[in-house]
């Protein structure tokens, strides 16, 4: 409302409504923290009516409903309330907002987290893989818009729908990976190394699986079923022609290559923005990153290139942190970062 509320009179405003569908009515007051009416319907539906005396007023309902009759009925009685909040109070609304049903305990599960802590409704019809490993909960579901989306642990790693975000770990078209040798770190969805084998490599090696990764052998045999349009044949077989994956942790290999002198003409972080856990000689998140890094920098040639993905865009202090890191490598380094809007994200990356 425009302005402080009777709450008395707002409820006695919409009091006919419930009364009208049988509800029962029990009502809280708590004087200068306004009021709060329920009421409840034999069938266990039931409304909530907050009052605030400085002006807001909310009706939340809650009804089981797998039915459009069902729904119908919602609909009707949410739109009786809102018109006669009109029909009462005149020009004195500031703002009507009706929010979208949620939709709890069904089958399917459609609401997933962006990076930046926002809570969005993707339009899953299916649940096409559903498995626990020993590290994780591994789910490809079926988006309308999206194709299949690999979810690690309730975090949305991939879809069908985001080459994007290939392309722009792997350089945006401005690479020339023929004849190079690429070390991809991670990227047990595929995605990576089906793009690059196209490019004519001499030879990449993607290190797979453990805690320093989000990536574990069930990870890789989902996609290779499931995301094959993402995967194509690559994770078929763990060797290809100028291909192979090894199906170990990443920070002993990156320890093994240094000591042996190896070196790549590129290197491909597409690990976990958050490691399942770190190791006993990292202290933190950040020290696991920065090992990576100092990792990485020491199997990298001097005109070399590191290939990461950043974070959301709205999460400016990771993004902070992380170019702090960058200063703090035992090696100096120049970096450079580009925006990428990853569609199944539904953010700017």
């Amino acid at each position: 409302l425009n302005l402080a509320a009777d709450c008395n009179a707002v409820l006695k405003a919409l009091q006919p409504i419930f009364q009208e569908q049988g509800m029962t009515e029990t009502v809280h007051n708590w004087e200068d923290h306004g009021y709060l009416a329920t009421y409840i319907k034999k069938n266990g539906s039931f409304a909530n009516l907050r009052i605030h005396p400085h002006g807001l007023v909310l009706v939340d309902l809650q009804s089981y409903n797998d039915h459009t009759k069902g729904r119908e009925e919602v609909d009707q009685l949410l739109n009786k309330v809102e018109e006669r909040m009109k029909e009462f109070f005149h020009g004195n609304i500031k703002r009507v907002k009706r929010l979208p049903a949620i939709l709890r305990g069904g089958v399917i599960d459609r609401y997933w987290p962006t990076a930046d802590g926002r809570l969005v409704e993707y339009d899953i019809d299916e649940v096409v893989y559903d498995e626990d490993s020993p590290f994780q909960n591994i789910k490809i579901l079926h988006s309308k818009q999206f194709g299949n989306i690999l979810i690690l642990s309730g975090d949305v790693n991939l879809a069908e729908s985001d080459l994007a975000y290939t392309k722009a770990i792997m350089g945006s078209g401005k690479e020339d990976y023929t004849g190079k040798e690429v070390l991809i770190l991670g990227g047990g969805d595929g995605g990576i190394l089906y793009e690059i084998v196209k490019l004519k490599p001499k030879m990449v090696t993607m290190v797979e699986i453990s805690f320093a990764s989000n990536i574990d052998q069930m990870v890789i045999d989902g996609c290779k079923k499931y995301m094959r349009k993402t995967c194509g044949d690559v994770l078929d077989n763990l060797k290809g022609e100028c291909y192979q994956v090894l199906i170990e942790d990443c920070i002993p290999v990156l320890k093994r290559y240094a000591k042996e002198g190896r070196m790549f003409d590129y290197v491909i972080n597409d690990l976990t923005a958050v490691p399942i856990s770190t190791s006993p000689e990292e202290d933190s998140t950040w020290e696991f990153l920065r090992l990576i890094l100092d990792l990485s920098m020491k199997v990298l040639k001097q005109d070399g290139k590191y290939f990461t993905q950043g974070n959301c865009i709205n999460l400016t202090d990771a993004l902070t942190l992380y170019e702090e890191q960058l200063s703090r490598l035992y090696c100096p380094v120049e970096f450079s970062k580009e925006t990428v809007c990853v569609p199944s994200y539904m953010e700017l990356y």
